[in-house]
């Protein structure tokens, strides 16, 4: 029995561990990971540019003011 009660505990470090040196990794090189991340979803094949484009258009469209999509007309 104390056999399977050291095997348990010493699994729990091991996991406790490899999740410590994991978050110490993602937070020492995080700069370099986004930057990377970044560049994996840039080179996706199946990723469309032009969807982006139409949803920043869409919220930049969405955050003017009505002033700003029809400006005033002048009189001449």
């Amino acid at each position: 029995m104390a056999k399977n009660n050291n095997s348990l505990k010493s699994t729990a470090v091991v996991f406790g561990a490899l999740a410590f040196g994991w978050l110490a990794i993602e937070l020492a090189f995080k700069p370099w990971l986004e930057k990377a991340r970044a560049a994996i979803d840039k080179s996706d094949p199946t990723r469309d540019p032009d969807d982006d484009d139409e949803a920043a258009d869409q919220t930049s469209e969405a955050a003017k003011s009505q002033v700003d999509v029809d400006p005033p007309q002048k009189n001449n």
